[in-house]
């Protein structure tokens, strides 16, 4: 246990009849102890994988838990879908911990839309935990995955609460569609997020395969295939583990350098390296990242010679060959 997980443990309740765990499998062993109904879902595939497969459920499983033990997501959106999928049991009690400066005033409101007490604990370690109690409130909540017209792309997008860049192109992928020119037929959008460049490439007739560690974004990038009468074929993994050597002509990607709340570029380059086994001979890598970055240079050594294909103030796009 980190101190964020020993924090949750010495502030649940005991007597628990049913257990949720979210985003936290360190605490699964503690579940276990308190009752034998733990239900975990985990966004990111990683920590997924440290769960036993009879615990890991989807949110459509949470509902009717006495007891919520998360670590607090980045993301508001994915605060309130997690609340939201708890269900309306009037016993629940929801924990959610976090680093203190990670802890935020919206945190505590969004909470307060749905349970009428709402308090903090002491802080431990640097780390606090924010405590949600009483009969549950019902709150104007629209369903998940929500969707949302893109009139510059043409396409519908969908997202849940922890997709990165929501129903929106942020600008960065925006940036990379405005110069895509992928050549071959068989394509993989690595971080596929709310499935835009994955949508756009099976639009123009490509064989598309759709990757990311987030839960939400596979979920998000399926809704986003079936709302505009796509195929794209979605898969839940850490990068490109279990992809085929020299299996797809073209990798695009807008890569993540964050893990949650963490700075992390180590797995994108991690990913720049088993492009090169994935990439068949003359395979490109199309990829978009913060200008500031050096991952140009990366690229070039870790998979082939590199272009810039386009830039502006915050991101650069670039398209790598293969050697």
């Amino acid at each position: 246990m980190d101190p964020i997980d020993q924090l949750l443990r010495d502030e649940a309740p005991p007597g628990a009849r049913a257990v949720a765990l979210l985003d936290a499998p360190g605490l699964v062993e503690f579940a276990t102890g308190l009752t034998e109904d733990v239900r975990v879902w985990c966004d990111d595939w990683r920590d997924a994988q440290r769960v036993p497969a009879s615990m890991r459920v989807g949110p459509d499983a949470l509902a009717g838990v006495d007891l919520a033990l998360g670590r607090l997501p980045k993301s508001l959106d994915a605060l309130e879908q997690q609340v939201v999928a708890l269900g309306d049991d009037p016993g629940l009690t929801y924990l959610g911990g976090a680093r203190i400066k990670h802890l935020n005033r919206s945190m505590n409101e969004t909470l307060g839309r749905h349970f009428p007490e709402v308090s903090a604990s002491l802080g431990v370690r640097k780390c606090r935990v924010l405590r949600a109690t009483g009969p549950r409130e019902e709150a104007a909540t629209r369903p998940w995955p929500r969707t949302r017209i893109d009139e510059g792309v043409g396409l519908t997008l969908a997202a849940h609460g922890a997709t990165f860049g929501g129903t929106r192109v942020d600008r960065g992928t925006r940036l990379l569609l405005e110069h895509l020119d992928v050549q071959g037929t068989d394509v993989l959008d690595l971080g596929c997020g709310n499935g835009v460049i994955a949508a756009v490439l099976a639009r123009d007739g490509r064989r598309v395969q759709a990757r990311d560690v987030s839960w939400a974004a596979v979920e998000a990038t399926r809704e986003t295939a079936r709302a505009n009468g796509l195929e794209v074929a979605v898969g839940w993994g850490d990068g490109l583990e279990g992809c085929a050597a020299a299996s797809v002509d073209a990798i695009v990607t807008n890569p993540p350098f964050h893990q949650g709340f963490a700075k992390e570029s180590a797995d994108t380059l991690a990913m720049f390296s088993d492009a090169r086994r994935v990439l068949r001979p003359g395979g490109e890598l199309w990829c978009v990242f913060n200008s500031h970055l050096p991952w140009r240079r990366e690229l070039e050594r870790r998979v082939g010679r590199t272009v810039l294909v386009a830039q502006d103030r915050h991101f650069t796009v670039t398209r790598t060959v293969r050697d």
